[in-house]
């Protein structure tokens, strides 16, 4: 039996065949099962190109076995990984058996610049196969220590390492650590880790932190003529407009792609049949590269000043410490998870309270959790997690489900999943170092009458919380009219309240929030900062 079918074992060959220079893989294994796939995975692969070859390393080298190297015996450069690197880690496999081979990264000039002024680090990435955040970290660091090989990397597969996960407390992936310390957490780009291993080296001194050489950068800047904070479809589609029509444009992120970066599988992404959120977030970079458009990342916006007069400088302050002026601002911030804003759920983010089901699902393994939320997204997750924990608990606040009938099918046809409905989550509780329980409040009238307190208590091990997507926009609510919804009101042109700044995306009104209709609306909103300006007094 193999590990490769035939289809993946042909697009490898093809890919391998961008392979420079001979590579080693070098194994560390045991005779337990495990080691025997990770053999058979690289003979595998090995098969593939006679620019690779498997040998067998000393495996007293190493506490983790099974592990291997990915190794040029040219030059010394290697990556490692510890565990089976297969489902969504496997294209980083791949990408590491290239560029260790001397195949070029694609990044950019500047990117490339800042990873070689990195210095000595030994870092390590808690994953899982099943993670869709994962592999973009694994990829970045990776690169990173390709690049500079005074940066060692290894990936550790989190469920065959549960003793090491375990003792360290990891309780959601991806997780970068060093010296036994996570540095990170969540999804990650090149830019945010090299940025992450900066501090790391500068022991947080404000004089010269990775923030304080941002805030300089940006404060050295002279304004431009539009300025887009954001960094996904609808931001990406604004700057690449307004490029295009001549003007001076900048672009203030937290990490190329926007939320998208978290989307699995995207089939509706008009002209492509099928592709990721990781490669579409790719492609928008590669893109905006196209033009003479200053990208800040990773930063984001923390206020905004309005020009205190027609066609003046508004003023984006930034979490870096730095500012950019410009004469005309488009918002395009997007959303994120919307949270309960419960006691205990901040204290237990990552130690037990979870947003991806996909990436965490694994570190729960015959334990008990809760989703919380019951509409598509929540009961999805509930039917993903009923597959690996022990059992899954369903919390709604709604007398009902709201998810589709099909899915809700699925769920009553578990044996090892339960639903509460009427039910308002109160409190989240843990040891200090991971969740213990849920507290709960019973909402039906009925029940609540019937019971000596309606406050109850659930123990488990971990919570998902699945209640949908909140607009970034808590930064600009006192300057912009917001909605009840806090989206960021505006016209059909994109316009907001304040002559000069325009809003786009997710973070506005614009009722479908989709790909494409981002494109649009950032395309939109480009076009009217374009027609504001040339109607400039000063034009």
């Amino acid at each position: 039996m193999t590990l490769l079918d035939s289809n993946l074992t042909t697009q490898l060959a093809g890919l391998l065949q961008k392979m420079v220079n001979p590579i080693n893989l070098v194994a560390y294994v045991e005779n337990d099962e495990n080691s025997k796939k990770v053999i058979e995975l690289l003979q595998e692969v090995a098969n593939q190109s006679n620019k690779i070859t498997v040998i067998e390393g000393n495996k007293s080298s190493t506490n983790r076995r099974p592990s291997f190297e990915v190794l040029n015996p040219q030059n010394n450069v290697s990556v490692s990984f510890a565990g089976l690197p297969l489902g969504h880690e496997f294209s980083s496999l791949v990408l590491a058996l290239l560029q260790v081979s001397g195949y070029a990264p694609k990044i950019s000039n500047e990117q490339r610049k800042a990873i070689l002024q990195l210095g000595n680090h030994n870092v390590t990435t808690y994953m899982s196969v099943t993670c869709i955040n994962c592999p973009e970290v694994v990829q970045s660091l990776n690169t990173i220590s390709i690049i500079n090989p005074k940066v060692k990397h290894i990936s550790v597969e989190g469920s065959a390492f549960k003793n090491e996960v375990d003792s360290l407390g990891v309780m959601s992936v991806p997780a970068v650590f060093e010296n036994g310390k996570m540095i990170s957490s969540g999804r990650s780009s090149i830019d945010e880790l090299v940025s992450v291993l900066l501090s790391q080296e500068k022991n947080g001194d404000s004089a010269d932190s990775a923030d304080s050489l941002m805030a300089q950068k940006m404060n050295s800047k002279n304004p431009y003529d539009v300025l887009i904070v954001g960094g996904g479809p609808a931001a990406s589609a604004a700057a690449i407009y307004t490029a295009r029509k001549g003007l001076k444009t900048a672009m203030i992120m937290d990490h190329r792609g926007g939320q998208v970066v978290e989307t699995e599988s995207i089939e509706n992404h008009i002209s492509q049949a099928h592709t990721t959120g990781a490669q579409l977030a790719s492609d928008l970079t590669n893109h905006i590269a196209q033009y003479n458009i200053d990208v800040f990342t990773p930063d984001w916006a923390t206020s905004l000043d309005i020009a205190k007069e027609a066609y003046g400088l508004h003023t984006i302050h930034t979490k870096s410490g730095g500012s950019l002026k410009a004469k005309a601002v488009i918002i395009a911030t997007g959303a994120t998870w919307r949270t309960l804003g419960i006691p205990g759920e901040d204290d237990y983010r990552n130690r037990g309270v979870s947003f991806c089901p996909h990436c965490d699902g694994p570190l729960f393994k015959n334990k008990n959790v809760v989703v919380v939320g019951g509409g598509n997204s929540g009961v999805e997750a509930a039917i993903d997690l009923a597959g690996i924990a022990n059992h899954v608990t369903v919390i709604e606040f709604m007398d009902f489900l709201k998810a589709d009938q099909v899915l809700l099918n699925t769920l009553n046809s578990l044996s090892n999943t339960t639903v509460l409905t009427s039910a308002a989550m109160s409190r989240i509780d843990g040891d200090g170092k991971k969740v213990t329980a849920v507290q709960y409040k019973e909402r039906n009238k009925e029940i609540a009458e019937n019971s000596k307190n309606n406050e109850k208590v659930l123990q488990t091990d971990g919570v998902f919380v699945q209640i949908g997507l909140m607009p970034n926009t808590k930064w600009v609510a006192d300057k912009l009219s917001l909605n009840n919804r806090a989206e960021i009101i505006t016209d059909r042109r994109g316009c907001t309240n304040i002559p000069g700044i325009f809003a786009a995306g997710d973070c506005s009104d614009e009722p479908y929030k989709q790909i494409v209709t981002a494109y649009g609306s950032g395309a939109n909103a480009a076009l009217s900062a374009f027609d504001y300006l040339i109607r400039s007094p000063q034009n």
